[in-house]
């Protein structure tokens, strides 16, 4: 059964086709009596506006502004990377991007970009902690009509338009599942110690998954104070070290953010007497960390779906349409050793751990 065009809509409510366009497009100047009968035959034909079409001939451009951490750490880096390919691949949907890098965890940094951000888009992303001045920039471009989709963590929540990303307290349950199936042979006297590495409480996305292990690991292995890094992998070298050398009974990490490198590096120094270990998102860091048998998981929230998924999103909310439900699409993967997708631009495990010093963070 064929859709019911316009055309058909003109036809049932007895005008042209052109008052049925007017209409349509609120363009204004169509006597009441006229509108009415072709807002009725909308309803009743059930017409499907061609907002694609429709666009086209107008000839509507989309803008829509990315604000993302910069720098070097792998995860954000292929946020970026995903966004410059959700650049090509939407032309044909007349849409143009443009990103903004902030520093990694600044909330000020951040808090000041959005607040000079032009108000010349459709709709911004934005990879956000949360703050009362980034709520506040938050809530001033929704209050000029400007929707704001945050990634990754779900910030400032009462303000933003939607949330595209996995569930961080689900990934921080998955974490401490495996935690707890790690240590499930301990006996009931020594049930272990765990120790979580965030960037920063600040971030939604980390408290959301410290919040979800600890509450699988109540009962369990005891799940020490979180120590914080900024996602810096200096931070993580340096204070892990202190935390293992004033804990030396540690059994379990779970690294809940960036700056895995500088755990690596620990780790690789104590193959044969290192704690389970479970980190966020297949980067070359996190994927050589499993291949060499110093991380035992890796919990990977997709991030080009989750950027393709947020232009979806973007979308619909400049039209008008409804929103789909991005966190049903976007289910956390766990990687193992065993179970690994080929790399891109696959390097020989040597080849990797010699460039991991200098190269990545994440």
């Amino acid at each position: 059964m064929r859709k019911p065009t316009l055309q058909d809509v003109a036809r049932a409510a007895g005008v042209s086709y052109a008052t049925a366009d007017r209409v349509l497009n609120e363009r204004g100047n169509v006597a009441e009596k006229s509108t009415r009968r072709v807002l009725q035959a909308i309803e009743t034909l059930g017409y499907e506006r061609d907002l694609h079409a429709a666009n086209l001939s107008r000839g509507r451009i989309y803008h829509f502004r990315f604000l993302l951490p910069g720098g070097d750490q792998s995860f954000f880096r292929s946020l970026r990377q995903a966004v410059e390919a959700e650049s090509t691949v939407r032309r044909a949907d007349r849409i143009r991007f443009s990103l903004t890098e902030v520093p990694t965890l600044d909330s000020d940094a951040l808090a000041a970009a959005l607040e000079r951000l032009p108000r010349d888009c459709d709709a911004v992303a934005v990879v956000a902690t949360e703050t009362p001045r980034i709520a506040d920039a938050i809530g001033a471009l929704s209050a000029a009509r400007i929707p704001v989709v945050t990634l990754v963590g779900d910030a400032a929540p009462d303000l933003r338009a939607a949330y595209v990303g996995i569930d961080n307290i689900m990934a921080g349950r998955t974490a401490g599942r495996l935690i707890r199936l790690a240590h499930i042979a301990r006996p009931a006297s020594a049930p272990g110690l765990i120790l979580p590495v965030i960037g920063a409480l600040s971030a939604r996305d980390h408290r959301d998954r410290l919040e979800g292990a600890r509450a699988v690991l109540d009962g369990g292995p005891q799940l020490l104070p979180p120590v914080a890094v900024d996602d810096r992998h200096d931070l993580m070298r340096a204070r892990v070290s202190d935390a293992l050398q004033q804990n030396p009974g540690i059994t379990g990490i779970y690294s809940i953010g960036a700056g895995n490198r500088g755990l690596i590096e620990i780790l690789a120094q104590r193959p044969d007497a290192r704690p389970f270990t479970i980190m966020h998102d297949l980067t070359p860091t996190t994927r050589y960390g499993l291949e060499s048998g110093l991380v035992d998981a890796v919990i990977d929230q997709k991030p080009a779906q989750e950027v393709a998924l947020t232009v979806d999103v973007m979308k619909a909310l400049s039209d008008g349409r409804g929103l789909p439900d991005p966190s049903r699409d976007i289910t956390p993967t766990i990687f193992l050793k065993d179970n690994l997708p080929a790399a891109p631009n696959a390097a020989p495990l040597a080849a990797l751990s010699e460039h991991l010093p200098i190269g990545e963070t994440r």
